[in-house]
């Protein structure tokens, strides 16, 4: 698989207006324990059903081998919440670092990635990661959502993490260049990112406290399923564009915004098994092509009944369109029993008994 998007934990020390998840959020005391419990317990089996090898054919580069395309290495990308958080990254980060270094060590290797505010990056932090094989920091609070960050106030943050990247030997890499560019480095890199106007979230996902808040700017003309993040591609697994992202719990999903049900859990089975099972099924297939107004064909909505679908008014009242808003609606009323009767069926075939997955309000 080219790529995967892990939350690592819910835990952050930020409750940003913009952000995706209501769970992202600060906790304290026991609420925190429990939920670096939480992910302390799925990691290890999460890593033990994640692809037998993390690397992709690119279907851009043919050759002669067998497969008829390179192979080239995938990446992984943990993220939260705040994976800097003391005891996400002493009890969390570090140990899936290790683990996911030694898992593919001999299976073609694996490219990891952190996102993080900043505002925690230590140098200390910076050596720990680099002696633990990390080959990309993406600072992602680079935006005027993040308390502190508006405008220039960010500068002093922004010129304090070049000086540390710069001592202990990461180099910056532009995200105008693509993410995956960074992978051609020999050494660890570093980038800067947010939610601004000339960044492919600038619009804001119409999720958690974003929606509440009234704050996505998304019209039926933006179409997140179909790039980077969205669901396009994320059945092709073996090929160049896959990427799916998991939940600290190990719930999958197609995409980072994530859809209403998840498409199955990998503390339960394997990653791939979960992918195969919805090969050919017209909803998904909708959904790997970057076209969900296409999801329900085979389920009496058309792609105008799934544009209507798609009508909402904003919390503040506000006429609002958008085709996450048709597919949250068709996974509500539509889809979520679908996938969870596929689930049951994978899951007897290995001789599992497991509740239902949760599908979210």
């Amino acid at each position: 698989m080219e790529s995967i998007y892990w939350v690592l934990n819910w835990a952050c020390h930020r409750k940003c207006t913009h952000c995706y998840e209501d769970r992202f959020r600060p906790y304290v005391r026991g609420a925190l324990e429990a939920v670096v419990r939480e992910a302390e317990d799925a990691f290890p089996r999460i890593i033990a059903n994640l692809p037998e090898r993390m690397t992709y054919l690119d279907t851009s580069a043919p050759d002669d081998s067998e497969a008829g395309f390179k192979e080239r290495r995938g990446r992984i990308i943990m993220a939260g919440g705040e994976v800097l958080l003391d005891p996400v990254r002493e009890r969390v980060l570090y140990p899936v670092l290790e683990a996911l270094n030694a898992r593919y060590r001999n299976q073609g290797g694996v490219d990891i990635s952190i996102q993080t505010t900043g505002d925690l990056v230590t140098e200390q932090i910076l050596e720990d990661l680099r002696e633990r094989g990390i080959r990309m920091i993406a600072i992602s609070g680079m935006d005027d959502f993040h308390v502190g960050m508006e405008g220039d106030k960010r500068k002093p943050l922004i010129d304090k993490l070049h000086t540390m990247f710069e001592k202990t030997g990461y180099t910056e890499h532009s995200a105008r260049t693509g993410f995956g560019e960074w992978q051609k480095n020999d050494g660890p890199t570093y980038l800067f990112f947010g939610a601004t106007e000339d960044a492919w979230i600038g619009k804001i996902w119409p999720r958690g406290r974003a929606w509440d808040n009234g704050l996505s700017r998304a019209t039926l003309k933006d179409n997140f399923c179909n790039a980077w993040s969205g669901g396009l591609g994320f059945l092709n697994h073996r090929y160049a564009g896959s990427e799916v992202s998991i939940d600290p719990t190990g719930d999958v999903f197609p995409c980072c915004l994530k859809t209403k049900a998840p498409i199955g859990n990998v503390t339960e089975e394997k990653l791939t098994d979960i992918l195969d099972s919805l090969v050919g099924h017209p909803a998904f297939e909708a959904i790997n092509m970057g076209h969900p107004e296409r999801m329900g064909l085979s389920h009496g909505w058309d792609v105008g009944t799934f544009y209507e679908k798609s009508k909402t008014k904003d919390p503040k009242g506000n006429d609002y369109q958008n085709l996450c808003i048709g597919c949250d609606r068709f996974h509500e009323e539509v889809l979520a029993p679908v996938i969870e009767d596929i689930r049951q069926e994978r899951l007897r075939a290995l001789g599992v008994e497991a509740g239902p997955l949760v599908v979210a309000k």
